[in-house]
């Protein structure tokens, strides 16, 4: 950042003039009105990034900031307040109480896949705490980024509250300033330069990652709810939301069964041409949409032609290879690894195609695709997917698959579609996420009650309602003590007998 607009939140917040509850309730109700008022523009903006369906844009980012805004703005005068806590019989009479303090000026760094939403709400809680604050939005939703830096600008205080545009060269300047939190949201790369530059400040972060949020389902499900429940968190947005099902973990019995309704619930969606479906997204950019073709299984996507005879000979026998290849690692991988089992009609490690796998690369679509069959060590199972493409492993049962979940880093979220409640408390009590859905998905986003964080590599510290407004606060403590009558004098040296016996007795 440009060190006289961090010179500038520094002074206005220690003007004082982001403490007072008038000043928060002016910024949030001035939040809340820009989006009231700029929804369409802020849809416009989504599309010409991501291709975003304006109702998406409404249900899953406006509306949850305009929610947020209200949820923090009517109890934080409560949060600010005094909280008495019981002191200990041994000091009375004495008091003691916890107060919520702003840090200072903090940092949010937003990602581009719900560019506003990852912006505006962490805003929210970072205002209701009283704080000034740097925004920097995502240079991969550029239309976004614009519009948050000029509405910002015209709503809110500009003394205060202040937007950086840019890539990594500007990101690099903010993290080489001394904030007093760092408010991060993106991929885990990126989230450790994120910690170690807050290191050399002793800046405390948090860092809202993601991972590969696995799905369990097994037979004592209707299988049309879970499937419609399951293509609607993994295929909206396209499939890039950092909570969004990544792959699922399927019992035998219904596993194909699943995946062939889950193909279903795909038409019904977006038709059976999603392409023309003005439901249905686009990837952001040309890298995110290479990376995400070849997760598919080999040979779905044709090459680009290729410019010489010699070229389009080299691509034939490379793609030739690439298919004995796999079928190769899969033979090897079922004597290796049993914790998945192998479906043997599926030949490709990624699994069979049950539906999708169009691609058109002018516009970076890519259809809802769903595979069956996958093996754990296919490439689509090595990174996070954030994209349309749905993996489905048959496992054993519940246990081979909180088997298969421990043995790889900590999710951001986790599902489980059953109706035996000792399944369901199996996976509460034996996995680690940062959050849990049972018989739905993304839930965890739509709240203001409820904490949203990630723990292990999907990331640390939360957000959202109380939890935010704690997150941007230093909670002081704070005791007090009449000075008559002077009872610490019994603990004062020089300690005799008495003194002696009566500490112990404490």
């Amino acid at each position: 950042m440009y060190p006289e607009s961090f010179t500038q939140l520094k002074r206005a917040y220690a003007s004082g003039r982001t403490r007072p509850l008038t000043w928060r309730r002016e910024q949030l109700d001035a939040l809340r009105r820009m989006i009231a008022e700029h929804g369409h523009d802020f849809i416009a903006a989504e599309t010409a990034d991501l291709g975003k369906p304006a109702s998406e844009t409404v249900l899953m980012e406006l509306n949850l900031i305009s929610a947020e805004a209200r949820f923090v703005r009517n109890r934080m005068g409560f949060w600010s307040k005094r909280q008495y806590k019981p002191m200990p019989w041994s000091l009375q009479p004495a008091q003691g109480w916890t107060i919520a303090e702003p840090k200072g000026v903090v940092l949010i760094i937003a990602p581009w896949n719900y560019p506003v939403l990852l912006a505006l709400e962490p805003l929210a809680d970072a205002i209701a705490a009283g704080n000034a604050v740097c925004i920097k939005p995502s240079e991969l939703a550029p239309h976004m980024s614009a519009l948050i830096a000029k509405l910002v600008a015209q709503y809110l205080d500009q003394e205060a509250i202040t937007v950086v545009e840019g890539g990594p060269k500007e990101t690099g300047e903010l993290l080489d300033c001394a904030f007093d939190h760092i408010f991060y949201t993106g991929g885990e790369r990126v989230g450790k330069i994120v910690m170690a530059a807050a290191a050399k400040h002793l800046t405390p972060v948090t860092l809202e990652l993601g991972g590969k949020s696995p799905c369990f389902v097994d037979n004592t499900v209707d299988l049309n709810v879970v499937a419609r429940r399951i293509a609607w968190g993994k295929f909206s947005n396209a499939g890039q939301t950092c909570v969004a099902p990544d792959y699922v973990l399927a019992t035998p019995d219904i596993a194909e069964a699943l995946a062939k309704r889950i193909s279903v619930a795909v038409t019904e969606f977006y038709g059976e041409n999603p392409e023309t479906s003005k439901d249905y997204g686009r990837i952001i950019n040309d890298r995110h949409f290479e990376r995400l073709l070849k997760l598919l299984p080999a040979g779905t996507v044709p090459p680009q032609e290729p410019s010489s005879p010699l070229i389009k000979a080299a691509s034939a026998v490379g793609a030739a290879a690439e298919m004995v290849g796999r079928r190769i690692n899969v033979g090897l991988d079922a004597l290796a690894s049993r914790k998945a089992q192998q479906v043997p009609s599926v030949i490709d490690s990624a699994g069979r195609l049950v539906c999708g796998g169009a691609v058109n690369r002018e516009t970076r679509y890519i259809a809802p695709t769903v595979l069956f069959g996958t093996q754990p060590d296919a490439p689509v199972m090595n990174e996070e997917i954030f994209g349309p493409i749905l993996p489905i492993l048959v496992v054993e049962d519940a246990d081979a698959a909180i088997r298969f979940i421990n043995a790889r880093p900590r999710p951001l979220a986790a599902y489980v579609f059953s109706n035996r409640r000792a399944v369901r408390l199996a996976f509460e009590r034996r996995i680690s996420s940062g959050s849990l859905g049972y018989s739905l998905t993304l839930a965890q986003l739509l709240s203001s009650r409820f904490p949203f964080g990630g723990v292990g590599a999907s990331g640390m510290g939360a957000y959202h309602g109380k939890t935010g407004f704690e997150t941007f606060s230093h909670i002081k403590t704070v005791v007090a003590k009449p000075q008559f009558p002077d009872t610490l004098k019994l603990v004062y040296p020089p300690l005799d007998e008495f003194k002696t016996k009566l500490i112990k007795f404490l």
